[in-house]
C-alpha cells in the first residue's frame, strides 16, 4: 500500500484543550460503496458533506478524518470570522474586488450562522469588532489606507492613536490602529466540533482514517488502514496535503504557523488587557504577530512561519513568549499554557484551487490563511457544482484561480530570501 503522510501534530490544539472531551467518531473499517467519500473534516470537507447531502438526499456519503475533528488545522487558527471586509486601499477597482469577495464571504458566514442556530452550535460567536495595530511607520501607512477607505465606503470606524490602542488592548507597543465594527471572534475548535457532529443522518464521518492509497478504474478506491471504500465521486478537502495525492504539487506551498494561549491570569494582571472586554487585533504585516484576548484572563499570541515543515519546540515556545512580553512587559510572569502548530496552503498569486481535477475527483485548496468562512463558502459551492446546481463562473471569476509556482530547489530558496526580507520589513509588527 502506498504510504501518504499528513501533518501529524504533537502538540495539543489549545482551542481543543478548553473543552471538554467529546465522543469520538469511529475508525472506518471493512468494504464500503458510497456515492460520494470527502477527505478531511475541516471547514470545506463538512461544508460539501453537508450540501452534498442536501442536494442528493438519498445518496451515501462518508467523511475520512485523518485525526480527531479540532485536532486538524480547522481548529488551529485564530478564530477571526467576518462576513466583510474592507478594501485595502480606497481605489475603485480594490472596492470592486472587495465587495464580490464579500458577497462570497456572506454567504458563507449567513450559512455558518443559520448553522449554529439550528443545531445549537456554542462557539462563542460574538461580533467583537477588529483591531488593524501598526507598530511601524509601514504599518502605518496601511492603517491610513484602510482608514480612507472605510471613510470613502461610509464604514463606522474608529482611529487610534497608540493611547487610543492602549486604552482598547492595554498595550504600548502600538503607534496607531484602526477599529472598525464588521469583525467576530469565535472558539475555532467548538465550531468544527458542533458541525462534524451534526452532519446529517446520511453522512457518515469516520475520524482517525487517513486515507493511504488512492486510484481510479471504473470508479475511485479509497483505502486506509483497515478500510476499502470505492466512490463514485471524491472530494479532496485536505488543503495542503491535497499534495500528498500527486496533485497540485506546482500550485501550493505548505505553511507551518504556530499560536499559544496563555495561563489564567489573575484578576490585576488581565486588567492589563485593555478595557475591551472581547477584541482581535490583525497585524499590518502579513507576516507580524496576530493577537486576541480569550474570554476575561487569558490572551492568545500567534506568530511565526516555516516552510513545508515544523520548527524546534524550544525555539516556538521562545518566540510566543518573546512576542507576548514585548507587547505586555508587566505580564512577563504569565506563562503559556498551550503552544501549537498548524498547517496552511499559500499559493503565489494568493487564489484558491477549485473545482474538478479528473473525472469525479474535484478540490478546494489554497485557503491561504483564511479558511473559517472562506473554506465553508468554497465547499458548499464545490458541492453545488459537483450536482450541477449553478454555474460557479463567479468563483473564479473573484478569486481567480492558484498560479504555478517555480520549481525546486529554486521555490525554497526564493521562499527563504522573501521571508527574511519580509520578517526585516515587518520589523515591530513581528
Amino acid at each position: 500500500m502506498t504510504r501518504l503522510a499528513f501533518p501529524d501534530y504533537p502538540d495539543l490544539c489549545g482551542w481543543n484543550a478548553l473543552l471538554a472531551k467529546r465522543a469520538p467518531k469511529p475508525r472506518a473499517e471493512g468494504a464500503m460503496a458510497v456515492k460520494y467519500a470527502v477527505v478531511g473534516a475541516g471547514y470545506t470537507g463538512v461544508a460539501a458533506a453537508r450540501r452534498l447531502a442536501e442536494l442528493d438526499p438519498h445518496a451515501e456519503i462518508v467523511v475520512l478524518e485523518a485525526s480527531d475533528v479540532g485536532e486538524g488545522s480547522a481548529a488551529r487558527n485564530s478564530g477571526f470570522a467576518s462576513p466583510r471586509d474592507i478594501p485595502a486601499t480606497a481605489s475603485e477597482a480594490e472596492q470592486r474586488h472587495t465587495a464580490a469577495l464579500n458577497r462570497f464571504g456572506e454567504e458563507g458566514f449567513g450559512w455558518l450562522v443559520g448553522l449554529m442556530a439550528e443545531h445549537g452550535i456554542d462557539c462563542g460567536l460574538e461580533r467583537t469588532g477588529r483591531l488593524k495595530g501598526a507598530a511601524t511607520a509601514a504599518g502605518a501607512r496601511v492603517v491610513e489606507g484602510l482608514r480612507a477607505s472605510a471613510r470613502d465606503l461610509g464604514v463606522p470606524h474608529d482611529y487610534l492613536d497608540a493611547a487610543g490602542m492602549e486604552r482598547r488592548m492595554g498595550s504600548r507597543y502600538y503607534g496607531c490602529g484602526l477599529y472598525t465594527e464588521e469583525g467576530h471572534l469565535l472558539q475555532p475548535a467548538a465550531l468544527i466540533r458542533g458541525l462534524a457532529d451534526s452532519l446529517p443522518p446520511s453522512v457518515r464521518l469516520f475520524e482517525h482514517s487517513p486515507v493511504r492509497a488512492l486510484r481510479r478504474d471504473t470508479k475511485w478506491r479509497l483505502a486506509t488502514e483497515d478500510a476499502s471504500i470505492t466512490a463514485e465521486c471524491v472530494v479532496l478537502a485536505t488543503n495542503a496535503a491535497v499534495k500528498q495525492f500527486g496533485y497540485l504539487r506546482d500550485r501550493l506551498v505548505s505553511i507551518y504557523t504556530y499560536a499559544a494561549i496563555t495561563e489564567a491570569m489573575a484578576p490585576q494582571d488581565a486588567a492589563q488587557l485593555g478595557g475591551m472586554a472581547n477584541w482581535g487585533l490583525l497585524p499590518s504585516h502579513r507576516l507580524g504577530t496576530t493577537l486576541r484576548r480569550v474570554g476575561p484572563d487569558r490572551l492568545m499570541v500567534r506568530s511565526l512561519y516555516a516552510y513545508e515543515q515544523g520548527l524546534d519546540a524550544r525555539r516556538v515556545q521562545e518566540t510566543l513568549r518573546a512576542c507576548f512580553h514585548r507587547r505586555y512587559p508587566g505580564l512577563r510572569h504569565v506563562g503559556l499554557d498551550y503552544v501549537w502548530g498548524g498547517t496552511t496552503a499559500l499559493t503565489m498569486n494568493g487564489a484558491p484551487w477549485w473545482g474538478k481535477l479528473d473525472d469525479g475527483l474535484y478540490a478546494s485548496a489554497g485557503c491561504n490563511g483564511a479558511g473559517i468562512v472562506k473554506g465553508t463558502v468554497l465547499g458548499k459551492r464545490l458541492a453545488e457544482h459537483i450536482t450541477g446546481h449553478g454555474t460557479h463562473a463567479d468563483v473564479g471569476a473573484t478569486y481567480g484561480s492558484a498560479s504555478r509556482l517555480v520549481p525546486e530547489p529554486f521555490r525554497r530558496i526564493g521562499f527563504t530570501i522573501l521571508s527574511a526580507i519580509g520578517r526585516r520589513k515587518a520589523g515591530r509588527e513581528a
